[in-house]
């Protein structure tokens, strides 16, 4: 099934590419921690998307930044694309081998290397997930509070600047990665920055290569931020008339500045789709599910805080809980989103999609889309990390039917359109990879050029995850 036009690669086609001269050098230097059988290969691509995937002509299993550094090393003698690959949950073909090439199976770097509690930051590998992560952390009192919903791995985290229902209170990974190590093109082993939690030091590379998709170096070590268990944790749930009302309490909820660690909306198909998979009773309206954190007062003082913001723009039925129990039921039914919309149509595929708007335009833009999907009889529920002005649609569409992918085409063309109109992001976090890139001149202009130099210049054999981004 072909959603849209991502193949269009000519900034990659300069680039002369040399494969078959790598896998004899990397077969010689590796043995058995290298793979060309097509079953592995198979598993080392985009399995979790929509987009087609493409193999990759071998897989080293990497078990140390030495390994990576060789690998990196061959490749970039004999021109051979590298794709760095982790738990494999990306969503825009970021995993795919649009050109060939060698991925670097990054699972087995999975130490978590030093915690330094007193400073709350931990130094891990990029294998380690982040469920590993919170788990090996629970006895110091901190945890990692970045979210996407899957137990991706901390290295793909980084490389897609990834967030989730967290981001609201802790931020994105941008905001929570201090210092990198990184394998840079030509095999040369960098430090981005210092532990330190601020730095006036030269350019600032952690940001630059955070979010950069595998494009300019294999990510080897990551430092994080860490934060304090909350002593108290409550969640809530209420629901409205409309998704206009939700959105608007939302964001008067943000603007009264109530710290809320979690605000998600589900629309009310997703509400329906939640009710029929998790096996719960949620009032088939538009829904909004809520999380605070801090001491016993605070979050007793933040819900009825809410509450009375709610009850200004319509909404009822709310209900607060602070038992863990009831609390992880819930989060997980909304973490259980994606089984859940399969499930409603299990002979359609499943399309992802994310934008990102400024807060005041969040309802005009959900209510549009709704619209929109409405007028071209579009299933595509709704569910959103609402509190940064983030939302997903995800799309079930018949492979089969020419037309719906036609109409589903369109569409997602207009969603991204619509956001960056709206001085908004085609990608709040899923990153562009092959699916978004057609996109990237509309909304940045001029400064996509600026990235090509910078790509050119770091990445002058254009190795580095080629035919994402640009």
């Amino acid at each position: 099934m072909t959603v849209l036009d991502i193949n269009n690669n000519s900034f990659y086609n300069k680039f002369d590419y040399n494969v078959e001269k790598a896998i004899e050098a990397l077969k010689k230097e590796f043995g058995q921690q290298f793979s060309i059988s097509k079953s592995v290969r198979e598993q080392h691509t985009s399995t979790t998307t929509v987009h087609t995937p493409e193999l990759p002509d071998g897989v080293v299993f990497a078990y140390s930044k030495e390994d990576v550094q060789k690998t990196v090393k061959i490749c970039h003698e004999h021109g051979c694309p590298i794709i760095p690959f982790g738990a494999g949950s990306s969503l825009e073909g970021h995993l795919n081998a649009n050109f060939g090439g060698i991925s670097i199976d990054m699972n087995n770097l999975n130490n978590i290397i030093e915690v330094h509690s007193e400073d709350s930051t931990v130094v891990v590998q990029p294998g380690v997930t982040r469920e590993q992560l919170n788990t090996y952390l629970r006895d110091t009192g901190l945890f990692f509070p970045i979210d996407p919903g899957a137990n991706a791995s901390i290295g793909g985290m980084t490389s897609t600047r990834a967030s989730g229902t967290n981001a609201v209170r802790y931020g994105t990974m941008k905001d929570n990665v201090l210092s990198l190590e990184v394998v840079m093109p030509n095999g040369e082993i960098i430090k981005t920055a210092s532990r330190a939690r601020k730095s006036s030091a030269g350019y600032d590379l952690t940001r630059l290569i955070v979010g950069s998709e595998g494009t300019l170096g294999v990510i080897t070590e990551i430092t994080l931020k860490l934060y304090g268990i909350p002593e108290e944790i409550g969640a809530g749930r209420c629901t409205f008339r409309s998704v206009k009302d939700a959105t608007d309490a939302v964001i008067m909820t943000i603007q009264a500045g109530i710290p809320v660690a979690r605000i998600e909306l589900l629309d009310i198909a997703q509400v329906r789709a939640v009710n029929n998979y998790s096996k719960l009773s949620l009032p088939e309206s538009p829904l909004l599910l809520l999380e605070f954190h801090g001491s016993k007062s605070s979050v007793k003082e933040q819900s009825e805080l809410f509450n009375e913001i709610s009850k200004d723009f319509g909404g009822n039925n709310f209900e607060w809980n602070d038992n863990i129990e009831e609390r992880n039921k819930l989060w997980k039914a909304r973490h259980d989103v994606y089984y859940a919309v399969k499930a409603c149509r299990p002979e359609a595929d499943y399309i992802a999609t994310d934008v990102c708007v400024p807060i005041s335009r969040l309802s005009e833009c959900i209510t549009e889309t709704i619209e929109d999907m409405e007028q071209n009889k579009l299933f595509g529920p709704i569910v959103g990390h609402v509190g940064d002005g983030n939302f997903h649609v995800q799309l079930m569409i018949d492979p089969k039917d020419q037309n719906e992918i036609d109409v589903a085409n369109g569409f997602l063309e207009r969603l991204a359109h619509r956001a960056i109109s709206m001085d908004g992001t085609c990608t709040g976090e899923h990153g562009v990879g092959q699916g978004k890139k057609q996109y990237l001149l509309e909304e940045l202009g001029s400064a996509v050029n600026f990235m090509k130099l910078i790509k050119e210049e770091l990445d002058p054999k254009g190795i580095m995850n080629p035919g994402k981004i640009l």
